[in-house]
């Protein structure tokens, strides 16, 4: 719920309330995101939708738009630990690219990290840069030194493959 409510909103709504939005969200038949399974159980998240929904990437500096282009916005990725180091960071991405296509997404965004360093997993929730190259994206704005603007075309080919 970070990017999809104001700051002071988030803040007031801490722990529990932002849980209970989320729930709300998917009670109310929005799809916030995608996940992969293995075995059965949710190993890997990606939070993916319209830029509009994050208000917050709005009131962002770093994050501002870049165009009037109308982009969906991938903003949170969650890897269960034992699941990690398997690659699951680019599939996860590539099936929200698929979500956000099936949905008439024509442009996807992204907001990974440049990493000069390994940091913990919970400092780059919102991507790192090589698992966007992989994923196709290309750099499209740089506003901070380590936090590039990513975009991936989603449009479909006429063969009916993405771009």
């Amino acid at each position: 719920m970070t990017w999809r409510l104001s700051r002071p909103e988030f803040k007031a709504n801490e722990g529990e309330g932002n849980r209970r939005a989320m729930r709300a969200l998917v009670d109310a038949g929005k799809q916030p995101g995608v996940l992969l399974y293995e075995d059965g159980r949710a190993v890997a998240w990606c939070a993916v939708a319209p830029r509009e929904e994050y208000v917050r990437l709005g009131a962002s500096r770093v994050w501002a738009p870049v165009d009037d282009e109308k982009v969906w916005a991938v903003s949170c990725f969650f890897i269960d630990k034992p699941a990690r180091g398997k690659g699951l960071s680019v599939a996860v991405l590539e099936a929200a690219v698929e979500f956000a296509r099936g949905r008439g997404a024509k442009i996807v965004e992204g907001y990974p990290q440049e990493l000069k360093e390994k940091l913990p997993p919970a400092f780059v929730w919102m991507g790192v840069m090589p698992t966007f190259v992989h994923a196709g994206f290309r750099e499209v704005a740089r506003r901070s030194p380590k936090k590039p603007i990513m975009r991936k075309t989603a449009e479909k080919k006429k063969n009916g493959a993405g771009k």
